[in-house]
């Protein structure tokens, strides 16, 4: 019952594949961004605003969307939410000249920029104070950018678990173990003398 249940189990996890997309290639700067995943970029393109929290997360220390795909002509304001302490909003590599000045730490201040062609491309940004904590941004302007697919079409990793596997194997060489010996049986005789 258990094998059966393990099988039905894989088989809906496989129905549940998801289908590729393709968002832009962040370079690794973003690994250690608080909120940032390869598959959570906020494709904004054809919007003319954006918001953007600063202070976000759990503890105050995250962009939020921690990445964005606009498209040139777009306002980002970024709004602080007051949490985590005082921050900035600061190129770290890029086309756009992203600096809102010294770090401040009151709820709803703003700073806004807008993106224009000069911009096209990839820019990360950082609060200064908080990079190390993982504080990190990035924003894609414009279709020209590098990309990458994420999801997939193929499906979760099948995972047999051992016990499984071992069942399966002492199944097979019974039912051939069972088998030979009933042809054998079959083919030659088994007449016994009394």
């Amino acid at each position: 019952m258990t094998a059966a249940a393990g099988t039905a189990s894989v088989a809906a996890a496989a129905g549940t594949a998801a289908a590729q997309t393709e968002v832009p290639e962040f370079s690794g700067y973003l690994s250690e961004a608080n909120l940032y995943s390869e598959d959570g970029v906020q494709d904004a393109r054809g919007q003319e605003e954006l918001t953007i929290s600063v202070g976000a997360g759990d503890n105050g220390l995250a962009f939020d969307p921690a990445t964005v795909w606009i498209s040139p002509g777009t306002t980002i304001t970024w709004e602080w939410t007051g949490e985590g302490g005082a921050h900035n909003v600061n190129t770290n590599e890029g086309a756009a000249t992203l600096d809102s000045g010294d770090p401040v730490d009151e709820e709803g201040a703003t700073y806004e920029y807008e993106f224009t062609e000069e911009d096209a491309g990839i820019t990360e940004y950082r609060c200064i104070p908080h990079e190390p904590q993982g504080m990190r941004g990035g924003i894609a302007v414009g279709d020209d950018v590098s990309t990458i697919e994420v999801g997939g079409s193929e499906g979760p990793a099948i995972i047999i678990p051992d016990s499984a596997l071992a069942l399966t194997v002492a199944t097979f060489i019974g039912l051939a173990t069972t088998l030979g010996l009933g042809y054998f049986f079959m083919k030659y005789g088994g007449d016994y003398e009394e």
